[in-house]
């Protein structure tokens, strides 16, 4: 019989290569037991969001991670994230819409929220535009002052993992208080504030991050260069 590390260990490979995406960091409200059926359910998936018995981790509004595994070839994510104690709208973009290509493990190391959000709960929420078209994972968190410096080896690339700022208008409309969740019909959005629009974003968060794996500073450089030619 075959070892149990080994068993886990196949399990987690059959896990990366067959689910649409899975959100690492911050942790999923789903946990291990997420159900790849329930991704397309707006807005957290499987997860069902409610402040009031959600378990929160701290997120630095001046910069932390954010890290997904894609079980898919290319996709589109979204990073953003809300104070509703439901997750049922009011959200702000992050950071810019980011491409993975190829599957595995991708983690931008400085994402940024609104600096007033600190003291506060509310959910991160990350959303993929794939094959499958819109699935939805969300974290729920404290908002917390100061940078993250701590995620570390958590925080790291797959190899021949490659990402770029990329436009996904199916993505842009599930920001603003006028968005709708799901992929359906959507009213137009607010225009995101100063702290969410790619120029402001797209330097500093790329910029700023310390200490990182070579993988990472290869992969936000570029994100940096095509980001700058997108603007």
């Amino acid at each position: 019989m075959a070892p149990l590390r080994s068993l886990a260990a196949a399990a987690l490979l059959f896990l990366a290569t067959h689910a649409h995406f899975i959100l690492n960091l911050p942790p999923s409200l789903e946990g291990g037991n997420m159900q790849e059926s329930l991704e397309p359910n707006a807005p957290c998936g499987g997860g069902a969001p409610d402040l009031a018995s959600n378990t929160a981790t701290d997120f630095h509004v001046d910069g932390d991670a954010i890290s997904v595994q894609l079980g898919h070839p290319q996709a589109n994510f979204l990073f953003r994230a809300t104070l509703d104690s439901h997750a049922a709208g009011n959200w702000t973009q992050l950071f810019p819409i980011v491409q993975q290509t190829t599957r595995g493990n991708f983690c931008e190391p400085v994402v940024t929220a609104p600096k007033d959000w600190a003291g506060k709960k509310g959910f991160i929420g990350v959303v993929c535009d794939g094959p499958d078209g819109l699935l939805f994972q969300c974290a729920a968190v404290n908002f917390v002052t100061g940078t993250n410096t701590a995620a570390g080896s958590a925080c790291t690339n797959g190899t021949g993992v490659t990402a770029a700022f990329v436009a996904d208008k199916s993505l842009s409309g599930l920001v603003g208080a006028g968005a709708s969740n799901s992929s359906g019909s959507t009213s137009s959005p607010t225009s995101p504030s100063p702290a969410a629009t790619s120029s402001s974003l797209a330097a500093p968060s790329l910029l700023r991050g310390s200490g990182l794996p070579v993988a990472s500073v290869a992969v936000t450089a570029v994100m940096f260069l095509v980001g700058v030619a997108l603007l």
